[in-house]
């Protein structure tokens, strides 16, 4: 078991930005960052709300940008760096597995059903093909495992991205417990340390929420199947217009008490 913490916390928020799915749309979410940058205030806490990767064909620059970004909001206001919180998305998880593909009991087909859902776009962000990948697939442990040891090798190529995948949290939450931050979902009859993949495939559960969940006031999250858009309903708050489907990318701001208070689009 790793002591590394699973949950990330935002310390004393004046206010709360939280960016939607980004899925390797790195122009848009530079197009984001300069709406959002002169909008930065001292004690403003930052969340990317999971899917940084897939389905774009800029994952590799969309980190870099993430890295960039997150080294100037720090400057802000130097502190620990629970000031800026990166969430794990569907994407990343698909990622992780593919990288621990060996362990697979049917490796051929949790690939293939991994590529289905975007995952090709960030394997071929690291040097890898969709054609390399069927075929290391079905080559059994050995091979599978150098394969993913390539994969990695490139990963820490590219300068601090080792560093952004180590950093995902699967929630994030203000320390006054006012507010949640999910990837796309939970379930709402478990507790958020039961949730487990939940947060990456509970949308159902998300939509069923008609009261507070946990005390928290305001429960947000960055994916939606449908991508319905900004949706605020009376505990709930949905930023996903469809980044790297064909919509543009979405930002919201609130308070600590769950009010939106303002919301940016790319």
């Amino acid at each position: 078991m790793s002591d590394r913490p699973i949950f990330a916390t935002l310390p004393r928020p004046r206010r709360v930005w939280a960016v939607a799915s980004v899925h390797g749309e790195a122009e848009r979410l530079r197009r984001l960052h300069d709406l959002l940058w002169p909008r930065l205030e001292p004690g403003d806490r930052l969340v990317y709300l999971g899917n940084l990767l897939g389905h774009g064909g800029g994952v590799a620059e969309t980190l870099d940008e993430v890295l960039l970004f997150r080294r100037a909001v720090m400057a802000i206001e130097p502190a620990e760096a629970a000031h800026v919180a990166l969430l794990r998305g569907g994407q990343e998880e698909m990622w992780q597995k593919l990288l621990q593909l060996q362990f697979a009991t049917d490796p051929k087909a949790v690939l293939s059903w991994m590529l289905d859902n975007g995952v090709g776009a960030t394997l071929q962000a690291y040097g890898g093909s969709l054609e390399e990948a069927r075929r290391q697939a079905a080559t059994g442990v050995v091979g599978i495992t150098r394969w993913t040891q390539q994969l990695r090798a490139a990963i820490q190529a590219r300068g601090g991205h080792f560093d952004v995948f180590a950093a995902l949290r699967r929630a994030a939450f203000t320390d006054d417990g006012g507010l949640l931050f999910v990837n796309a979902g939970l379930d709402p009859s478990r507790p958020l340390e039961a949730q487990r993949d939940s947060f990456w495939w509970g949308g159902a559960g998300f939509g069923a929420l008609d009261k507070p969940y946990g005390g928290y006031r305001r429960v947000v999250r960055g994916f939606d199947r449908s991508h319905p858009g900004l949706v605020e309903g009376p505990f709930t708050l949905t930023l996903d217009a469809g980044c790297g489907f064909g919509g543009p990318l979405l930002a919201a701001c609130l308070s600590p008490a769950g009010e939106l208070l303002d919301s940016l689009e790319a």
